[in-house]
């Protein structure tokens, strides 16, 4: 007796019809790969404390390595990779650098994220 494989189909049968519908939404090679390394950039714990933080206030390095107990140093090298993954955004105050959210979009992908997790 033959044994069928989890996840695969008894018999080969290829169904042109849904693969065109498939075919004719998929986004381009390079639209796929830029989305890839934005999720990227979520998985990395420190970075979404970091989105937490101004969930809730714009602050600058010095108020986020005080809240999450970190180096400047290491806060400036998150926020670079946040700032050119357009998740964050900046302005100058005199001698300070404050960091916001870059827009409503990164709370959305975060809560989203959250409801998923927390499904049962």
């Amino acid at each position: 007796m033959k044994k069928i494989l989890e996840g695969c189909c008894e018999t080969k049968h290829v169904h042109k019809d849904l693969l065109k519908i498939v075919d004719e939404k998929m986004p381009e090679e390079t639209e796929l790969y830029d989305l890839a390394e934005l999720f990227k950039v979520f998985g990395d714990s420190t970075r979404i404390r970091i989105l937490y933080v101004l969930f809730e206030v714009e602050v600058c390095v010095c108020d986020l390595a005080e809240a999450l107990n970190m180096t400047q140093s290491a806060i400036s090298h998150q926020l670079k990779i946040l700032k050119q993954s357009r998740l964050v955004k900046s302005r100058r105050e005199g001698k300070s650098i404050f960091y916001s959210l870059a827009d409503e979009h990164v709370r959305t992908i975060i809560a989203q994220g959250c409801e998923h997790i927390e499904e049962v």
